[in-house]
């Protein structure tokens, strides 16, 4: 049960000296069970319960559910896929299940927990997974979930280090997954999103990352009402094997800067000539037959999302992906809902003691 429900039932509950009075006592707890109730139903989870749901709101996306999966070490996509979630619902009438890495033991949130991320059934009816994972060795009753969904040609969404996202032996049965596979050479990264884990371009904590709109996308729909500079973050921009993939389309490109504020100056050199791809879309054929959309990008960390410009390419990339991009006007509401306070990046820096629940919504 949720904190504010037990506190709730615990005020209805009768002192001692009151337990003659049953009868007002009974109907002081029904109205908490029915508060509590209410509360459950409109996106509040209960205490042990290892994932959030934020129900949609009004809006075009009214009836369309989106799966965020988080779990990294570095960039705290526990902080950023529940701020994402509630963005898509509050603004946009997604409904979003949230996802964590969770230690069974305690019942929280713990990045380093490689090998648990509870409620991945929610893909079997999902329209868009939106995954930012690192290195995950997951079960295969987990990865199976996962592997349904890519096989059936819906949407994927990948964040920063999802093109590394697995890190699974090669005797177990979805080690394809794994980002130095041989079967599907660079894994998920590759196989999927187009990219696998290369290197930092931009220096680690040094140089931070200025979105340019590639040219040859200035009138595509995920783009629409963002300029260049819009996009900023102090995470430096990875490495990219160029050309990408034929199916794939440039819409981003992460111009090098010398330190770590959006007004510094780019990088002169071979840093910024040509300029990495920092997001993109592909069109990728599905075994199934359909034509999956994907949309990858290798920003996203916590500080990233601050940043107006990418909240917009990651919404309004939301919409591409479902088949909606006839909804995106350059001009939708990306604004944060609540309290945002973004982690700087780096191993071991996330907040201890939380539980899923703590990230539930009550619109």
């Amino acid at each position: 049960m949720n904190r504010a429900c037990s506190r709730l039932i615990a005020i209805a509950s009768p002192p001692r000296p009151l337990l003659g009075h049953a009868k007002l006592w009974l109907r002081l707890l029904a109205v908490g069970t029915l508060v509590c109730w209410a509360w459950g139903v409109s996106g509040v989870v209960a205490d042990d319960t290892p994932w959030v749901v934020y129900r949609g709101q009004d809006g075009p996306g009214k009836g369309k559910k989106v799966v965020l999966i988080s779990g990294d070490e570095e960039y705290r996509s526990e902080e950023v896929m529940p701020a994402l979630g509630k963005i898509l619902a509050k603004h946009h009438g997604f409904d979003c299940t949230v996802l964590f890495a969770v230690d069974p033991k305690t019942g929280w949130i713990n990045p380093n927990q490689s090998d648990n991320i509870p409620g991945l059934e929610a893909l079997d009816d999902a329209d868009l997974m939106i995954i930012f994972t690192r290195f995950r060795n997951l079960p295969d009753e987990q990865m199976e979930h996962i592997a349904r969904y890519v096989e059936s040609g819906k949407p994927v969404m990948g964040l920063r280090t999802a093109t590394h996202a697995f890190r699974i032996p090669r005797d177990r049965k979805y080690a394809h997954y794994d980002w130095r596979a041989k079967k599907w050479p660079g894994g998920f990264g590759t196989h999927v999103l187009g990219e696998t884990w290369v290197n930092h371009h931009g220096k680690h904590g040094r140089q931070s990352t200025r979105g340019i709109i590639a040219p040859a996308a200035r009138h595509h729909p995920i783009v629409k009402g963002i300029r260049d500079g819009d996009i900023w973050g102090p995470t430096d921009v990875y490495g990219i094997r160029l050309p990408l993939p034929e199916d794939s389309t440039t819409l981003v490109l992460g111009q090098v800067l010398t330190g770590m504020q959006p007004t510094d100056p780019a990088v002169d050199g071979k840093q910024n000539d040509p300029m990495m791809p920092i997001a993109w879309v592909r069109l990728l054929e599905s075994p199934t037959g359909p034509i999956t959309r994907v949309f990858a990008t290798t920003m996203g960390a916590a500080q990233d999302f601050q940043s107006d410009g990418l909240r917009r390419l990651l919404v309004q990339a939301c919409y591409w992906c479902v088949g909606m991009e006839d909804r995106i006007d350059g001009k939708g509401d990306v604004s944060l809902v609540g309290e945002f306070h973004a982690l700087p990046f780096g191993m071991n820096q996330f907040r201890k003691g939380i539980r899923p629940a703590d990230h539930a919504w009550n619109p």
